[in-house]
């Protein structure tokens, strides 16, 4: 069995992988301010779903933005390990989307899975997870409802999509202007597809498409980003742990090297 560790900068997952490559469990915690603590608890949760030990496990990996504090044999790029795990579950892919809760990305992948290019977001939080909690709060709203709210909209509110603050006073003034709260958060969506959009056409789009990250949960978004993109992106069951099972792959392909050349 092996175990691949994404340590996000909102939530930590942990993925329990067969060696025949079958996913065995899996959990998702929240991060905090701890990655070597929260990275313990999600694998010994996705242990414990699995009624494993970690004697069992032959070989950890450690991926994501807090990769070198957890306790793992070795670390992988983000890039790679959302290209694998995507490229596993969907070997049609050639291009991934990624939006996590700190940073977004746009892959192109080949028909072997290997990276061609990409583009990253990491230095501002419109197009990012973070800016959905801030309009959330904004909002009063739990960021799972937002995702309801944007279906019932008639007439999306304008909202920036080149900054977090300014998105949020025109939040603010939308609202106060009696702007219908629905309309509001499909605007936030629509102006966080445009921002990803601009990122991700840098590299092109090519079918198919699959979305991968926590915010790939939010179906508003989805349907902000396909329209803008024009294509029907491919949804995994389970976005959030995709980068994590890039990672547990990692780890069964690095014990199979070791094996062989010992």
């Amino acid at each position: 069995m092996y175990v691949g560790i994404d340590a996000g900068a909102s939530a930590t997952k942990a993925v329990i992988l067969s060696k025949s490559e079958n996913i065995v469990s899996y959990s998702v915690v929240p991060s905090g301010i701890d990655f070597k603590a929260s990275s313990a608890n999600a694998v010994k949760k996705a242990l414990e779903a699995a009624n494993l030990t970690m004697k069992s496990m032959s070989n950890v990996v450690s991926t994501g933005y807090g990769r070198a504090l957890v306790d793992a044999k070795s670390t992988s790029s983000e890039i790679v390990c959302i290209s694998r795990g995507t490229y596993r579950l969907f070997p049609s892919v050639r291009t991934i989307i990624d939006v996590g809760g700190q940073d977004s990305k746009a892959i192109r992948i080949n028909d072997a899975g290997r990276v061609l290019n990409f583009e990253m977001n990491d230095k501002c939080a419109a197009g990012t997870g973070r800016f959905l909690e801030v309009m959330s709060s904004i909002l009063g709203k739990p960021l799972e409802e937002l995702g309801r709210l944007h279906f019932r909209s008639e007439s999306p509110a304008k909202i920036s999509s080149t900054c977090t603050v300014f998105a949020e006073s025109e939040v603010i003034s939308s609202l106060s202007s009696g702007c219908k709260v629905e309309d509001v958060v499909a605007g936030i969506h629509t102006a966080m597809a445009e921002r990803i959009y601009n990122m991700s056409s840098r590299i092109g789009f090519k079918e198919d498409l699959v979305f991968t990250g926590g915010v790939a949960k939010n179906q508003g978004f989805v349907d902000a980003l396909s329209k803008k993109v024009g294509l029907n992106p491919i949804l995994p069951e389970e976005p959030q742990i995709v980068c994590a099972l890039g990672a547990a792959l990692a780890a069964l392909q690095r014990d199979r090297k070791d094996v062989e050349h010992p």
